[in-house]
């Protein structure tokens, strides 16, 4: 009966999220999912919609973007941790879990709203706008916050891509070096190619498999985030388990992925699924973001995600001057 009431608002979304797919489609270096998120907060904002269409709004910006998840987890494999070496993968794996300690701690002293600094924080440590979806629906609050996160992390990771290339340049760092350092901070798998491969092939390469290395840990960094953000710490170590079920299909697949030899198709068909539904689903979180809640929340996001964004780079800075030199 409640999908019955919330068919309307899914065929809206779905509509929309088709219409941000076909732009990016016709324009390649367009991501569909922030296009989604963009049509979504102009159509809400601009257009009064029917109250009919609400459930399946709210259907789609929930229920899809779990579902989304499990197929997120077949492009996902620990093979990565191994083949950047051991000293690189340590390090890059400290600093991952390095930015999510400090993401919590800092939302609190600078009084960023917790959960769109807890968003910004794991987006920026991991994988962009894919660990933001995989984080959004455990935290269980406004899904205004989500896109406010995404908005965000795609900005920084955007500036990031343009205009670090250009800054490593200008010192003698060398092919690892320049690898680690866009591999190890930049947000999403998109942003380190565009900026690596415009580097040379060399870096490209290394950079990529450097930060697919860092996606791995998307699995123990949903756990270790779950810790963090609890309010109580004298839980047994089994209350921090209690995932929801998409997060433990997550993990499952991950752990399949990773140690049972997938067909290619099957890795393209669930790579092609979740970017689909990742798109249905930040459309739908778009249409109930307002602009005033996107303005006060967004202010406070930005000084936060650029101060994450900056202890990031600055730890990968130390990781290479005292690890791998």
């Amino acid at each position: 009966m409640i999908l019955k009431n919330s068919i309307s608002g899914i065929l809206f979304t779905c509509l929309i999220a088709a219409f941000a797919w076909t732009i990016s489609a016709w324009f390649p270096f367009l991501n569909s999912i922030l296009i989604g998120l963009l049509l979504g907060i102009v159509i809400g904002n601009f257009f009064k919609l029917p109250m009919q269409l609400s459930q399946g709004i709210s259907f789609s910006s929930s229920k899809v973007l779990e579902f989304s998840i499990l197929f997120l987890a077949f492009g996902i494999n620990y093979s990565y941790m191994g083949k950047i070496g051991w000293q690189s993968f340590l390090m890059v794996a400290f600093v991952v879990f390095a930015v999510l300690v400090f993401s919590v701690y800092l939302s609190k002293k600078v009084n960023c709203p917790s959960t769109v600094g807890w968003m910004v924080g794991f987006g920026t440590a991991i994988c962009g706008s894919s660990a933001i979806a995989a984080l959004a629906p455990s935290l269980n609050k406004n899904k205004e916050d989500v896109g406010v996160a995404l908005a965000v992390v795609n900005l920084f990771g955007s500036i990031g891509m343009l205009f670090l290339p250009l800054i490593l340049t200008l010192f003698h760092f060398s092919t690892t070096e320049i690898s680690l350092l866009l591999g190890g901070t930049l947000h999403s798998v998109g942003n380190v190619a565009g900026a690596a491969f415009a580097i040379s092939p060399e870096v490209g390469e290394q950079a990529l498999t450097i930060k697919l290395a860092r996606v791995a840990l998307l699995s123990p960094g949903l756990i270790f985030f779950s810790y963090l953000t609890q309010e109580s710490k004298s839980k047994s170590w089994k209350d921090y388990l209690q995932l929801p079920w998409y997060l433990w299909g997550f993990i499952i697949i991950t752990i399949l992925v990773s140690t049972i030899k997938i067909p290619e198709n099957v890795v393209a068909f669930s790579d092609m699924m979740a970017k689909i539904l990742l798109t249905i689903a930040m459309t739908a979180i778009g249409l109930k973001v307002s602009f005033s809640s996107l303005i006060s929340s967004g202010k406070k996001g930005l000084f936060y995600g650029f101060l994450i964004f900056f202890f990031q780079i600055i730890l990968i800075l130390l990781g290479i001057l005292f690890v791998i030199n």
